[in-house]
């Protein structure tokens, strides 16, 4: 009798099994992969996610706005963030929209006319303000000289009553970036609202995004609301901290918002960043922790000697005043609140008493001294009453559900209309922020942000 041939085993020659069995295996990798035990993974989700099909907006070649995102380094995460099924957050996020009676604003502003826009008040005037004791009080929040808005812009604003999506561009100094990864009833519940001033406006009009005789403009999701510079501060970015920080009285009737600078293009659902990182964490606001600084004298170093404030006296006398008035560096004392530097760039709102005073009070300290709000950040939330929830997540997350651009240049090197500098005011200098003669006020404070002690 011959030899008889040998052959595969019978589990192996059906390709029907061969081809479920690589599928099973497969998807079983993808699943660890993507489960939160992944190290190099900051976002999960455990459901199918419905993006909007069709491109948003289709830009011009001349407007130029597809420059190479800046690039991060970060290959590890150690607090991922997990979005849940989008419908049940749809649901969610409006039946909070209808039934808003926590959500809504309990604060009266401070009403009448001044010459600064926020009434540029003392200090221990502004300081009488951060404890809260009852609605009969009214709070300086801004909008004590005209903002130059048209009607119809202000009708839309005052329609925006679930979460308002809010960036700005002044001095021509940012791209438009229209959002990705939308939900396909997200437009629903979100409107997004651009903020721009005369000179970004007719940047716009030149390449033909807006028309110059409209009232009402859009670019893809954006509607372009410009603010006139008549009343405006002379800084460009002061005016930025207007919808930045104000956002709850430029939209009255919305209850949640994400603010989102324009140098960012957002990579995930507004729904689903506010439900994960706000409403989950039942905070009052949501906001990354800096890369790099804990303690917000380092930020206040750091701004002096990046020349990311010119006035190094006003930067001075701003530490002075908060160490005199109880600022402390971190300590975890300090907990819940992992840091006292924020990353500002993208900021996630529930409005309400604690997150409108926080954003009022805050705001009035950047028209006292600058705009930098990483340097008020810490001592307005330690010294209010009551304490604001605060959600401060890692960067990693953020750097995965935003992609950051640089700034636009012009031609010439020069970043649009120069900004006016008192001509008393001293210029920074490699450390002259701190030396032997600097922050007598602050002695204490940087002991014990060294580790030193004070006696």
């Amino acid at each position: 009798m011959g030899k008889l041939k040998e052959s595969a085993p019978l589990i192996f020659q059906s390709k029907l099994l061969c081809f479920s069995l690589l599928y099973l295996f497969t998807t079983l990798f993808l699943a660890i992969y993507y489960t939160p035990f992944s190290p190099t993974k900051c976002l999960i989700t455990y459901s199918p996610f419905y993006p909007i099909q069709t491109p948003l907006f289709s830009y011009p070649p001349s407007y130029g706005e597809h420059k190479y995102a800046i690039p991060t380094h970060r290959s590890s995460c150690s607090s991922p963030v997990s979005f849940s099924e989008y419908s049940m957050v749809l649901k969610e996020i409006q039946e909070l929209c209808r039934n808003s009676s926590e959500l809504s604003n309990t604060l009266r502003y401070l009403q009448g006319k001044s010459e600064a826009f926020g009434g540029n008040f003392g200090t221990e005037k502004r300081f009488s303000y951060f404890t809260y004791l009852n609605d009969s009080v009214e709070v300086p929040c801004g909008f004590l000289v005209n903002f130059g808005v048209n009607d119809s812009d202000l009708i839309s604003m005052e329609r925006c009553n679930g979460v308002a999506v809010v960036s700005a561009i002044f001095n021509d100094h940012d791209k438009i970036r229209q959002p990705k990864g939308l939900g396909a009833k997200t437009l629903d519940v979100a409107c997004f609202f651009m903020f721009v001033d005369d000179t970004t406006w007719k940047g716009l009009a030149k390449h033909h995004l807006i028309s110059r005789k409209s009232h009402e403009n859009s670019v893809g999701i954006w509607r372009i609301i410009r603010v006139s510079s008549q009343h405006l501060y002379d800084n460009p970015a002061m005016n930025g901290v207007i919808p930045k920080y104000l956002i709850h009285r430029l939209f009255p009737n919305s209850k949640f918002s994400l603010w989102i600078d324009a140098k960012l293009q957002l990579m995930v659902d507004p729904l689903l960043l506010i439900h994960a990182l706000v409403v989950s964490k039942n905070v009052d606001m949501a906001i990354s922790k800096h890369p790099f600084f804990v303690h917000t004298m380092e930020d206040a170093m750091a701004t002096a000697r990046w020349r990311k404030w010119w006035d190094v006296d006003g930067l001075r006398l701003q530490m002075e005043t908060y160490c005199e008035k109880g600022l402390q560096p971190w300590s975890p004392k300090k907990h819940p609140y992992p840091s006292d530097v924020p990353d500002s760039a993208l900021i996630m709102r529930k409005h309400g008493l604690r997150s409108n005073l926080f954003s009022c009070l805050l705001f009035n300290e950047l028209e006292a001294f600058n705009p930098r709000d990483q340097l008020a950040f810490a001592f307005v939330r330690d010294q209010m009453s009551p304490k604001i929830r605060l959600n401060m997540f890692e960067v990693e997350v953020f750097e995965q559900v935003a992609l950051e651009y640089r700034h636009s240049l012009k031609k010439d090197g020069a970043s649009g209309r120069e900004v006016s500098r008192p001509k008393s005011t001293r210029s920074v200098t490699h450390d002259s922020f701190v030396n032997s003669s600097c922050c007598s006020k602050c002695q204490k404070y940087l002991l014990e942000m060294w580790g030193e002690s004070s006696d």
